[in-house]
């Protein structure tokens, strides 16, 4: 029943994916990897119940499937955060899968009776071939989790130059999307196939929850906003974040090394930025990115991001939710708005979220919201 629950649930998942419309690249190579998944739970509860004995030509397709995870896994992340290979195709990475395949051939075309005695025999006469199999699944697991995790590493360290927030991006997502699978392939190699598979049903489930929570995954909704920067900007970020031993900052100035701009124009375009953010208050955009701020300042996004780092010695999302924070500080100081909620006038000032206001107050002030206020002796309106 369970294994039953689970296939239901991939293949309704890998519906739902397909339904959506504008599909992206990752939705694609994620119903892909989820429809797999469901055909691979369905061989294995094929096996459990002994109704392969009816359907021998499905025996063996489950032995090679374990190696399409990994790299879909991969593939998955790196379309998500807009990491494109350095492969000619994707198709590279499913070589060992080919290879498997192949191998599996005399299996394949042998008589049902003689399949259907191998696994009644648990393998008899295959041992050698599923162990060397099963050896380059681990490796393949191991090789491509570690992989995705390095995509998401360098995701996080992309961020803070490009936006001005990170809730509506999928770290939280890809996190939790890489830490299940890291959990399927610890009971690859511990466990056997009950518990491997019966961790797998609860994986797809994990899925389904968090998927539709988080926005964009399984909706119609835009979750991918990264893509609205311009392809050479990320690029150029990411050839500088991948110098051993650099931080964002530190990164941002080995970028800037070579940059023609002349001290004076530097001191021009902050002065500029600086008006322009007073008057016109571009930080109360919940979802500003550098982009959008550089196209208003009329400079190139990399330009900008070399003057706030410059003369703000800060990466675009600090400077950003620093004067974010700044702006609260003026609005709570006013007596006509202490008649409103903090919440209410940190979203005011372009906070998306109450975790990302405390976070970004406590990282400026060293105290949280809540013992500012107190400290001014200031009363806001409490929620109702």
């Amino acid at each position: 029943m369970l294994y039953l629950a689970g296939i239901a649930i991939t293949f309704f998942l890998v519906f739902i994916l397909l339904s959506k419309t504008n599909k992206s690249k990752a939705d694609i190579i994620l119903s892909l990897w989820l429809f797999l998944t469901g055909v691979h739970l369905f061989l294995y509860y094929m096996y459990v119940t002994t109704k392969y004995i009816d359907y021998p030509y499905l025996l063996g397709l489950e032995i090679p499937l374990p190696l399409v995870h990994g790299p879909f896994l991969f593939l998955y992340t790196s379309a998500l955060t807009n990491q494109k290979s350095k492969k000619p195709t994707d198709v590279v990475h499913f070589i060992p899968f080919a290879l498997a395949m192949l191998s599996l051939l005399p299996f394949f075309s042998s008589s049902s009776i003689h399949k259907i005695e191998v696994y009644k025999q648990e393998g008899t006469g295959y041992e050698l071939l599923v162990n060397i199999i099963f050896g380059v699944t681990i490796v393949s697991g191991i090789v491509y989790t570690i992989g995705s995790l390095q995509k998401l590493a360098k995701h996080r360290s992309i961020i803070p130059t490009q936006f001005s927030f990170t809730e509506a991006i999928n770290l939280r997502w890809l996190s939790y999307l890489i830490l299940g699978s890291s959990i399927i392939w610890l009971l690859v190699i511990f466990t056997d196939d009950k518990y491997i598979f019966s961790g797998l049903v609860l994986y797809i489930g994990f899925i389904g929850y968090f998927g539709i929570k988080q926005v964009g995954i399984f909706t119609n909704n835009e979750l991918q906003v990264q893509y609205k920067t311009p392809e050479n900007t990320l690029t150029t970020v990411t050839n500088a974040l991948q110098a051993p031993g650099l931080d964002g900052v530190q990164a941002e100035k080995v970028k800037y090394e070579k940059s023609k701009i002349s001290t004076a124009d530097i001191e021009a375009i902050h002065q500029k930025l600086s008006e322009l953010m007073q008057t016109e208050r571009f930080y109360t955009n919940p979802e500003l990115t550098l982009s959008d701020l550089a196209q208003k300042i009329e400079v190139h996004p990399n330009i900008l991001s070399q003057v706030i780092n410059s003369v703000e010695q800060k990466n675009f999302y600090d400077y950003i939710n620093h004067m974010r924070i700044e702006e609260f500080k003026r609005l709570i100081s006013l007596p006509e708005n202490q008649k409103f909620t903090l919440l209410s006038l940190a979203f005011e000032c372009g906070f998306n979220s109450k975790t990302s206001f405390n976070r970004n107050f406590k990282k400026a002030t060293n105290l949280s919201p809540s013992e500012y206020l107190k400290q001014l002796n200031i009363n806001l309106a409490s929620a109702i």
